[in-house]
């Protein structure tokens, strides 16, 4: 659940939840231009559980991969223990897309209706109940990555691990890829500092070229950093994708 200091995107826990749950948003990034990336879904969750029987409110990341779903990451959705969790949506989830700034925009805003896990990695597509007609998906990618390949990180995250809120400003920023593994990346920040990072929020976050979704963000160390973030391939599931929003 993570896009640190560089997205400001969501992650699944906020500040009154397990901390090693919490992701932050893109720490150390810059603001997203007007009119950019309205594929980068900001995902808010309301009455989550707790074992005790309590609830709490998080967020997360994810991209628009088709008119009525959403790719994020598989642990924003679970049950009371943490157990990640398919079918009906475990709580009320809404997806806002075609916006970067909440200050002056207003986006396009989606229900969630349905959860499918993935067997091959923390991934997840949930499934909105109506079509987005005014926002183009993401292409995914289908070829694997390469070390040193640089991509651009989006998301919703907070802007820093300490006391993290969600952004009302997208952010971005540059990330090179640094190690490449049977499922998932592992990538360092590039720009605008080495230290630009996925934060708390920005689980789900994408990781993408100019036209193609190449991984999201799983989870890494606290935000800003200048370690080695983990993200999720986009291409060893891209045959999986296709045939679930068939």
């Amino acid at each position: 659940m993570r896009l640190r200091a560089l997205l400001a995107a969501v992650v699944l826990t906020i500040s009154t939840a397990p901390a090693a749950w919490a992701a932050p948003g893109v720490a150390h990034g810059t603001d997203v231009p007007a009119g950019q990336f309205g594929f980068v879904a900001k995902l808010a969750m309301t009455k989550i559980p707790r074992p005790d029987g309590s609830t709490y409110s998080s967020y997360c990341t994810g991209t628009l991969i088709a008119p009525a779903w959403v790719l994020t990451t598989g642990h924003c959705f679970h049950d009371a223990n943490r157990n990640r969790v398919s079918g009906k949506v475990p709580y009320p989830t809404t997806a806002t897309l075609g916006l970067v700034d909440e200050a002056t925009e207003s986006g396009v805003a989606r229900k969630v209706t349905e959860v499918v896990q993935a067997k091959e990695n923390d991934v997840a597509l949930i499934k909105l109940d109506t079509p987005v007609a005014t926002v183009q998906p993401l292409k995914v990618n289908r070829t694997a990555p390469k070390v040193g390949q640089q991509l651009t990180l989006a998301g919703w995250g907070s802007l820093t691990g300490t006391d993290p809120k969600p952004a009302s400003r997208m952010q971005q920023g540059t990330v090179a890829v640094a190690k490449v593994e049977p499922a998932t990346l592992g990538v360092r920040g590039a720009a605008p500092e080495i230290t630009t990072s996925a934060c708390t929020y920005d689980s789900g976050a994408p990781y993408f070229t100019g036209t193609e979704l190449v991984a999201l963000e799983a989870t890494g160390p606290g935000c800003p950093h200048a370690g080695i973030e983990t993200t999720s391939r986009a291409d060893v599931l891209a045959a999986w994708i296709t045939k679930t929003t068939a």
